[in-house]
């Protein structure tokens, strides 16, 4: 099998550059090639500027800045040589046959023998792109399509050739998803692969649709996102996110290649308000603005949505309440068997799409699974076609669509009475068109919560967390309340586990299936507390997470988390106590506490100090106990940690987060969401051998000194009116708690004499009505509370510098 080392990218456009980015992130060296503009200066000037596009962006296509330095930029022209030395050459140029041919003839000519060539298309055949090439190219091409952007979403379509090496096919596969994070699908070569066959039908479903009923944008989107199983973004946010020059291209594009008798082809037809916006420059995000735009007004921005009926954009105003949104709480069923106005368009435009899924089977792909792979990881559908049918009942649906005079699929029919997934013998398995069951196999060293959860059942549980055996002696603690927040029960199940791991078994995980790891502590129970002045029963809760993450840190046996997505406050204190991490390249982590107006009670602010001390400086002092090595924190290090804590600063990946020293540098990235736990399992195992609990430390801190220098930071920007009053006072507590209170310099401070300052401080935080105002706000909105210039917003000391 190829071994894929290096990697070439040839064009520089939005994906071509992003595509470069994310091998760049996986840590892999990047030749990036584009064509020499006419009269250009800079003849690499194009792939220059896509590189700069990715640093640019936001949120940028690089996990990390420097990793742009892997990138080598050229030109056709002068730099094709450069391509000898490469294993995987991915093209990403212009939707045009005559361009990519000549790319082609151009790459064939300096390659080295058994190299990968790849197209990125996303509407061109693979028979037609290889048409008049030799053998010895073809049996080496493939094409390989990625989805926008590169870095977040994780599908990539892989659709080999009739003479496409097997073993080559393997290569890409294996690399694309160990090293860039891939979730692979075998394609056959029709127009649109699988997902932008389907998804494509059903975004011009929902805006026809939605034209057709006069629904309004907001609407729409009100039921089509969430309600339905779909992302926030729903169908309009989606348009504008894709760009909606783009959507009418794509499908005519398939229009043209679909068979004359195709659903697609059939209903297609672009709406009036479609060529008017483009023609207008209202392309969506990367344009003037598109369904959604926002407005400068004065020295604030207010979003407008447009009028499918004049295409005048209006202010943006919350639909009225409908119920059939409110019944898809009760599932997909009940809002498609509602009556109102929202559950016939989702009928209309899910019956249809489903429907036309269905009937694709086994046109575009042999296997369901696939398809509903695709469509998951593709368009991040929380349930693909197949699974959302086998949701309704795969006889309701075929019933109401028969009651409709409309066609069943075939596949449909077959599976009447019958489930599209069941288990056997703790193995998902999904329905076939012959109408055997065949296994949903997962690729070699993944492993899911949701796997385990086929053939086992939990060793403890209780409302919010959740112990499960990984084999092997090691046992994960699965977080399970709504974005895992942190609560009583939680803490309950640390309890549990320490005993019972160390009784019975060698190690611990502590990770799971979900999107975000943890959100942090639940603020709704501190709110209520609060407002009950119930102040006995938050320092206790305060005090027990501290002992439950210290009893993490010194337990017995190794504790590995495995965090990936929004891992925050007390989420992100369960990091700290953990002996090592394997991240998830998407981890956003950091102690954001003062966006609530308050300051980290469960050993963060601990633990973030030991560790910047640690590795900066370990040193003698002159002077009264000049003879001993003292491990002294100086003001540079509290200074560090006081800014980033205080301004509620959390990394941008998990790159960032071994900066911010939330991951330490012996500490593991998986680039592939799906192999964390199989990852972490395997470090916590190999941790066990001769494993030894750490020795607890002691800190000398400078005390006055330190909270004087911060303190007068935080009055110059109270001054110059950066900050607000009630930053100020949370910063000054955070000063306290970093500095070491009222100790003296010559006095070494334990943690427990750290975490009693940690909860004195919190203590006197949660108390005050503005904090209050701030986790009111947070759990209301989601988001930190933007004050006036007067109280100014909760940006806390250092955020401005």
């Amino acid at each position: 099998m190829t071994s894929i080392k290096k990697i070439a990218v040839l064009g520089s456009g939005v994906m071509g550059s992003a595509i470069a980015a994310q091998a760049a992130n996986a840590g892999y060296e990047v030749v990036l090639l584009d064509m020499v503009p006419k009269d250009a200066k800079n003849r690499n000037m194009l792939a220059e500027a896509g590189v700069q596009k990715q640093l640019e962006s936001k949120p940028p296509g690089f996990t990390h800045k420097r990793n742009a330095k892997r990138i080598t930029c050229g030109n056709y022209e002068d730099d094709l040589d450069l391509l000898k030395d490469c294993d995987w050459i991915i093209e990403a140029v212009k939707e045009d046959l005559t361009i990519k041919q000549n790319i082609y003839n151009k790459v064939d000519a300096v390659r080295k023998p058994g190299s990968i060539v790849s197209s990125n298309t996303s509407t061109l055949p693979l028979h037609m792109l290889t048409s008049g090439m030799p053998e010895s190219f073809t049996q080496d091409f493939m094409i390989t399509h990625f989805f926008n952007p590169p870095r977040f979403m994780s599908l990539l379509e892989i659709v080999p050739g009739g003479t496409t090496r097997t073993d080559a096919v393997d290569a890409v596969s294996d690399f694309a998803d160990k090293a860039l994070g891939k979730s692979i699908v075998t394609c056959k070569d029709t127009p649109g692969f699988i997902a932008n066959r389907i998804g494509v039908y059903w975004m011009m479903q929902g805006l026809q649709e939605a034209m057709k009923r006069g629904l309004t944008v907001e609407q729409a989107d009100a039921v089509m996102g969430v309600p339905a199983g779909m992302p926030k973004t729903s169908i309009f946010g989606l348009f504008d996110l894709v760009g909606i020059d783009l959507m009418p291209l794509a499908a005519k594009s398939m229009v043209t290649a679909l068979p004359e008798k195709d659903v697609f082809r059939k209903t297609y037809n672009e709406p009036l308000l479609l060529t008017k916006m483009i023609a207008e420059g209202n392309t969506g995000r990367k344009g003037k603005g598109g369904f959604y735009r926002l407005k400068k007004l004065g020295d604030r921005k207010i979003k407008e949505v447009i009028d499918l009926k004049t295409g005048e954009y209006h202010p943006e105003s919350r639909p009225a309440p409908m119920e059939s949104v409110a019944a898809a709480k009760g599932g997909l069923r009940a809002l498609l068997e509602h009556g109102d106005e929202g559950g016939q368009y989702a009928w209309a435009v899910l019956s249809n799409t489903l429907c036309y899924a269905a009937s694709l089977v086994p046109e575009i792909s042999d296997n369901i699974s696939a398809v509903d792979e695709a469509m998951r990881k593709g368009y991040n559908w929380k349930s693909g076609p197949f699974e959302m049918i086998g949701k309704l009942g795969v006889d309701w649906f075929c019933d109401k669509l028969k009651a409709e005079g409309r066609d069943v699929p075939p596949i449909l029919e077959q599976a009447r009475g019958k489930k599209l997934y069941v288990v056997e013998n703790g193995m998902r398995k999904a329905f076939s068109m012959d109408g055997s069951y065949v296994p949903v196999a997962q690729p070699e060293g993944v492993l899911t919560l949701a796997d385990i959860k086929l053939h086992s059942q939990p060793i403890i549980k209780n409302a919010s967390a959740a112990l499960w055996d990984m084999g092997d002696g090691i046992v994960c603690l699965e977080l399970t309340s709504k974005a895992n927040a942190l609560d009583a029960d939680t803490l309950s199940m640390i309890e549990q586990t320490i005993p019972l791991v160390q009784k019975d078994f060698k190690g611990l995980v502590i990770g799971g299936d979900a999107e975000n790891f943890s959100v942090g502590a639940n603020l709704g129970l501190i709110k209520t507390a609060a407002k009950a002045q119930a102040w006995d029963q938050i320092s206790a809760i305060i005090k027990r997470g501290q002992n439950a993450m210290m009893a993490l840190k010194y337990a017995a046996f190794p504790v590995v988390a495995a965090p990936s997505g929004m891992t925050l406050g007390g989420g992100c204190e369960l990091l700290l106590h953990s002996d090592a991490v394997q991240a998830h390249t998407e981890t956003y982590a950091g102690l954001v506490e003062a966006g609530v107006g308050l300051v980290p009670g469960w050993g963060g602010c601990t633990q973030m100090l030991m560790r910047h001390v640690a590795v900066n400086q370990t040193q003698k002092l002159e002077g009264w106990f000049a003879s001993e090595g003292r491990t002294v924190a100086a003001i540079r290090d509290i200074s560090t940690v006081f800014q980033s804590i205080a301004n509620g600063k959390f990394s941008g990946s998990a790159e960032e987060a071994r900066d911010m020293k939330i991951l330490r540098e012996g500490d593991g990235i998986s680039m592939n969401r799906s192999r964390i736990l199989a990852d972490a399992k395997a470090r916590c195992a190999e941790m066990v051998k001769d494993y030894t609990p750490p020795v607890p430390q002691k800190i000398y801190l400078p005390g006055r000194t330190a909270r004087m220098a911060l303190n007068t930071m935080v009055d110059g920007l109270s001054w110059v009116g950066r900050v607000n009053s009630h930053d100020v006072v949370v910063s000054k507590a955070l000063a306290n708690v970093l500095s070491g209170g009222n100790t003296s310099t010559g006095k070494a401070l334990g943690e427990s004499d750290l975490l009693k300052l940690e909860h004195d401080n919190f203590m006197e935080l949660v108390k005050t009505p503005a904090t209050m105002a701030r986790i009111e706000h947070m759990l209301e909105t989601g988001k930190p509370l933007r004050e006036s210039n007067s109280t100014r917003s909760n940006r806390s000391a250092g955020q401005s510098r």
